[in-house]
C-alpha cells in the first residue's frame, strides 16, 4: 500500500495530481491508482482559525444575525484528519453537520498586513470540512470547543493548492452525502472576504507558514449518522470525501 502525502499539486493540472487515466502522480513521478493509496494530510498545519457564520444565508438559517466582526475561533490540531479518514462520530449525538470550506494556507509570516497586500502572504488553498455536533452549542458562548473540537472533526485536504486559484472570492463550493447535493455555494458570498479576513487577524495576531484560515461555510447544512460517506468540492481544488463511523 503507498502512502500518498501530496505537499503541492503541480501547477497546470487542475489541483489534482493526476495523470492520464485518472492516476495519481507521487513526487518521484510514478503512477498510482488512487483506490491502492493511503492518504495523509497535506502538510502539517500550524495554528487553525476558524470563522463563524460568513455567510449571510448560513446565520439566516441558523436563525442568528451577521458578526459585527469576523466570529473567530480555534480547531485543535487533534481534530485534523486526511481524506478518505474515517469521521467518528459521538456517542448520544443527535446533530452533527458537516460544513464545506475554503481553506487557506499561509505562506509567510503575517503581521499587520493590508487587505489589498493579503493574498501575496497566501501559499496555497485546500478543502475543508468544518463538522459540528449541535447538541453541544449553547447560548454561554460560540462557538463551543465540545461541539467543534471533536478528534477527527477537521478533515482537509486533498491536496495543497499553489499558484492555481487566482481569485479566492470566485468559486462553487458544494457538499454531497451519500451522492445527493446537500450544500452549494459561492465564495463571492462571503460577509468577510479572504483578503479582509487576514488583515484582521494579522493585525492583532501573527500568522506564520502553514497556518489554516478556515472560511466559513454557505446555506445548506444537514444532519449526517453513521454509514455515510460525505464528498466536499470546491471549484479547482478536488473533492474531500469522509465517511463516518460511530466511535467505540
Amino acid at each position: 500500500m503507498v502512502v500518498f502525502h501530496d505537499t503541492t499539486a503541480p501547477k497546470g493540472c487542475g489541483g489534482r495530481k493526476f495523470c492520464a487515466e485518472g492516476l495519481l502522480l507521487d513526487e518521484a513521478g510514478e503512477a498510482h491508482r488512487p483506490e491502492d493509496v493511503t492518504w495523509l494530510l497535506p502538510f502539517t498545519p500550524g495554528k487553525i482559525l476558524g470563522v463563524a457564520l460568513n455567510y449571510q444565508d448560513h446565520a439566516e438559517e441558523l436563525g442568528l444575525s451577521r458578526p459585527e466582526e469576523p466570529a473567530l475561533f480555534w480547531k485543535p490540531n487533534t481534530s485534523l484528519l486526511p481524506h478518505k479518514g474515517v469521521v467518528l462520530y459521538p456517542k448520544g449525538a443527535r446533530f452533527v453537520h458537516y460544513e464545506v470550506e475554503l481553506a487557506v494556507v499561509v505562506g509567510r509570516p503575517m503581521k499587520k498586513v493590508k487587505a489589498k497586500d493579503a493574498l501575496d502572504y497566501v501559499l496555497g488553498y485546500t478543502i475543508a470540512n468544518d463538522l459540528v455536533a449541535r447538541d453541544y452549542v449553547t447560548n454561554t458562548f460560540r462557538p463551543p470547543i465540545r461541539a467543534k473540537g471533536r478528534d477527527t472533526f477537521l478533515p482537509l485536504g486533498p491536496f495543497l493548492v499553489v499558484e492555481e486559484v487566482e481569485d479566492p472570492q470566485d468559486l462553487w463550493l458544494r457538499a454531497y452525502v451519500n451522492g445527493e447535493l446537500r450544500q452549494e455555494g459561492h465564495t463571492s458570498r462571503m460577509l468577510y472576504s479572504v483578503a479582509e479576513l487576514l488583515e484582521f487577524i494579522s493585525e492583532f495576531m501573527t500568522l506564520e507558514p502553514y497556518d489554516v484560515l478556515l472560511t466559513g461555510t454557505p446555506k445548506g447544512i444537514s444532519q449526517v449518522r453513521p454509514g455515510d460517506v460525505m464528498r466536499l468540492e470546491i471549484e479547482g481544488l478536488g473533492a474531500l470525501e469522509n465517511p463516518i463511523e460511530e466511535e467505540p
